[in-house]
């Protein structure tokens, strides 16, 4: 079944606030192998300006993968999620994730295609403190692959 393009253009309300920890941030570098004394040590981090860690430039995708599931789970979109592999994924960045953050996110469907029997879509999430202040925006491309016959 093809994807709903009537959910080009959605967005949803915003998500509860993700209160980001100082651990959590050290443990998402850890696993990423990302050595950096700013993502680990609050002082290292003070000493290059931010009040806390921060976090690695990948970080958010812990935050917004849990805020998408609004945008994926509701079954007037059409997706199964046994067929999809992830495609893409994009950051930009008005300042970094630091320890301290309480974030929100909006999710938003920019673009459905359809390429070879595949399907495409693109959801975009703003994420911004609790005051509203921008933080970063990501962009993740899911592919539903065609059923097989």
């Amino acid at each position: 079944m093809p994807l709903d393009q009537s959910f080009v253009g959605r967005s949803w309300p915003p998500t509860e606030p993700y209160l980001v920890g100082r651990e959590k941030i050290r443990e998402f570098a850890r696993a990423i192998g990302a050595t950096d004394a700013a993502y680990h040590d609050p002082a290292a981090a003070r000493a290059l300006g931010y009040p806390d860690v921060v976090a690695p430039p990948t970080f958010p995708v812990a935050i917004t993968m849990a805020a998408s599931r609004q945008v994926i789970a509701d079954p007037a979109l059409g997706l199964d999620y046994t067929r999809v592999v992830h495609g893409d994924q994009r950051f930009a960045y008005t300042r970094p994730v630091v320890a301290g953050d309480a974030l929100v996110c909006v999710n938003s469907v920019d673009e459905i295609t359809s390429r070879g029997g595949h399907e495409f879509i693109t959801t975009r999430t703003e994420v911004t403190t609790e005051a509203g202040e921008p933080v970063v925006t990501v962009w993740s491309k899911l592919v539903q692959r065609g059923e097989e016959h």
